[in-house]
């Protein structure tokens, strides 16, 4: 399948000042993130910025980089504006690839771009949560799926509830018992793309802080990608900063 990759990349950061522009082997984060996107097979990416530090950077390293507005209030609507200034069709797949993501695995980013379709215009992914930590962490968001791997619902809370397994012990994994993490990666029809902006909030996703909420909310199927690789996790401290410098 043919898709584009989209890269919204801001400088604001709270805990990491100017994270896009730093250095990881003699790149800027935003140009590792982008050159991984490359490795995916997507037929064209692209940098999408408010900040001319960051085009200028991009542009320097012989990536493709367009300006947008500075006031998106996610980087949904970043690529938004972007892919509606390049013209593309209706059923062109665009994928939203984090631009704190220097390690991101180009085959997740191709697989999670497959299932987008008619039916399904938005597609994403997940892993198996294997450390009970991470189920019982708010900060985990986890996906429930139906039999034709759709999301049902996404929840900082622990999902599916095993109700008498966990009545009894909250240290293990029950047997037979499965979670799944979600990935924050985004696949949109871009037809869907255009119109997601417009959609009506859902009181769920400003309950649970949410965005996806507010897709299955409006009664938009989304298509989850499992894979069985823990994906590398992306850069949001100085410690991340550090293990990926380590890395390249």
């Amino acid at each position: 399948m043919s898709f584009i990759a989209i890269v919204p990349a801001r400088l604001a950061s709270t805990r990491l000042p100017n994270k896009p522009l730093a250095d990881i082997g003699g790149k800027p984060m935003v140009v590792r993130t982008a050159e991984r996107a490359m490795l995916s097979g997507a037929a064209q990416v692209v940098v999408a910025t408010d900040h001319a530090d960051i085009f200028s950077a991009c542009r320097e390293h012989g990536v493709e980089v367009q300006m947008t507005r500075s006031d998106h209030p996610s980087g949904t609507d970043r690529i938004a504006e972007v892919a509606a200034a390049m013209g593309l069709s209706a059923n062109a797949v665009v994928v939203n690839v984090q631009g704190d993501e220097p390690l991101i695995d180009p085959a997740l980013i191709a697989a999670t771009a497959a299932l987008v379709n008619s039916q399904t215009p938005m597609a994403t992914a997940a892993h198996a949560i294997h450390e009970v930590r991470d189920l019982f962490n708010p900060n985990v968001v986890k996906v429930v799926l139906d039999k034709m791997s759709r999301a049902l619902y996404f929840s900082r809370a622990t999902m599916p509830w095993a109700r008498d397994a966990f009545a009894q012990d909250q240290q293990t994994i029950p047997s037979g018992y499965q979670a799944l993490r979600h990935i924050g990666l985004y696949a949109y029809q871009n037809q869907f793309l255009q119109a997601y902006p417009n959609l009506p909030m859902s009181p769920l996703e400003q309950i649970e802080a949410l965005e996806q909420l507010r897709v299955l909310w409006n009664g938009i199927a989304i298509a989850v990608h499992v894979t069985d690789q823990s994906p590398a996790a992306g850069v949001d401290t100085q410690e991340d900063l550090q293990r990926v410098r380590t890395f390249f």
